[in-house]
């Protein structure tokens, strides 16, 4: 059995609190997952339409794999379940592209279920003041294979069809800037389900500066377009340019020019194309630490916000998020959901680029193995904040990190800008 390093804080009926909260959100999470998989044809089940990516078929494996292996096998000290899948669906099993002959969908189904069952009978005796954080952390990989699944049967539409019809977008505020005033913020977490690399929460000192109200929009990013922007090479840096070229790239992935979604966020981008635009507008993408301080302090009461709007679980009320919508909304179409500055769509909608390198913050320990997220701590992963409309309310708040390559254009992904304050 394992020994879990991170606490939970003691007292009063805390570990029966955290056990139920758990349950109700695994089995919540667990519906929203099955729901993608309705009516899904055989081939787009095992089909791999990337070669950076598993099959669809292959996550919803993994997840029950994962589940059965940390809850299971090194928790509770059981031996395997269904020991015949083992290497089609851990993670450091098969490549990727073998990792299409999969069983049916059915008894991926009931592969999950066993597990679940024996997992949930376990969970009453779970010792969850060592636990919680595993448990947790769990839930948020369901949550984060749900998401890849997610945008996999996006790329397997036609981007332009992928979006259907919009509203007529509500004008956008002439204030497209907010100034961030000079002074400290707290960045990172240490509850229960922060995962290693936002821990530990510290506070840094941020000059002053600017940043958008909104992400960049579709319609802005067609003056980009239009201006000739993925043919001049002086808005984008060499390693850009050489990107540009070579898979010569005109357009975001996602990119819709349908009337009606010049208010939604430009999707499919990579970080070069981020970087690229914000020069082209005389800008810069936010620092990591910018953009969580945009999001979360509240300056009046010099705290910080799990979330832009408060301490509130996730809602539909103030964001797009948990594939509610299938598609991306106007940027301004959640006033609940702003942050204390003003921001909006800081979480949902789609991810953000920063300009930060994934690192680990002072003090970082991995967990629950090695392997999660320090291996990336390389300097060639850019970081992402705030989700998109497909991820799950279990693994978003204002802390999360998400990190990729600069030219990956799969996952669903925008940007805003921001500048030095003169």
């Amino acid at each position: 059995m394992i020994s879990t390093s991170i606490k939970s804080k003691p007292g009063g009926d805390r570990p029966l609190e955290a056990k139920n909260q758990i349950r109700h959100a695994m089995q919540q999470c667990r519906r929203g997952t099955l729901k993608l998989f309705e009516n899904m044809e055989e081939d787009t089940f095992r089909r791999q339409v990337h070669p950076d990516f598993s099959p669809v078929g292959w996550h919803l494996g993994h997840i029950g794999f994962t589940e059965g292996l940390w809850l299971l096998e090194r928790c509770a000290g059981k031996a395997p379940l269904f020991p015949q899948y083992r290497r089609l669906m851990t993670q450091d099993g098969l490549p990727k592209h073998q990792r299409v002959e999969l069983p049916p969908l059915p008894e991926i189904l009931d592969y999950l279920q066993c597990i679940r069952e024996q997992v949930f009978g376990y969970l009453d005796s779970a010792p969850m003041e060592q636990q919680e954080t595993l448990w947790r952390f769990i839930l948020q990989h369901e949550c984060q294979h749900t998401e890849t699944i997610a945008f996999l049967l996006q790329l397997q539409r036609s981007p332009r069809r992928a979006a259907g019809e919009a509203k007529c977008p509500d004008p956008l505020s002439s204030d497209r800037e907010i100034e961030i005033p000079a002074g400290k913020c707290e960045l990172g977490s240490d509850a229960p389900e922060a995962l290693d690399n936002e821990r530990s929460a510290h506070h840094r000192y941020l000059c002053a500066y600017r940043i958008d109200r909104y992400p960049v929009t579709c319609g802005e990013f067609r003056q980009f377009i239009n201006h000739q922007g993925y043919h001049t090479p002086r808005w984008w840096s060499s390693k850009g340019w050489e990107w540009r070229q070579t898979h010569q790239i005109t357009q975001p992935l996602y990119w819709n020019d349908k009337p009606g979604f010049e208010n939604h966020p430009v999707c499919g981008v990579s970080y070069y194309e981020a970087e690229a635009y914000a020069r082209f507008v005389g800008k810069r993408l936010p620092t990591e630490a910018e953009w969580e301080k945009a999001a979360s302090w509240d300056p009046q009461t010099q705290h910080k916000r799990t979330y832009p709007w408060g301490d509130e679980f996730p809602t539909g009320d103030r964001a797009n998020l948990d594939n509610r919508q299938a598609q991306t909304t106007p940027v301004n179409a959640y006033p609940a959901g702003m942050s204390a500055y003003g921001c909006y769509d800081m979480l949902g909608n789609v991810w953000e680029w920063t300009s930060s390198w994934f690192l680990g913050y002072s003090g970082f320990q991995p967990y629950p193995y090695p392997g999660y997220s320090q291996p990336y701590f390389d300097r060639e992963h850019r970081v992402l904040r705030g989700g998109s409309w497909t991820t799950r309310p279990w693994a978003m708040r204002c802390s999360f990190r998400n990190w990729y390559y600069p030219w990956v254009r799969q996952i669903l992904a925008g940007f805003r800008c921001a500048r030095d304050v003169e």
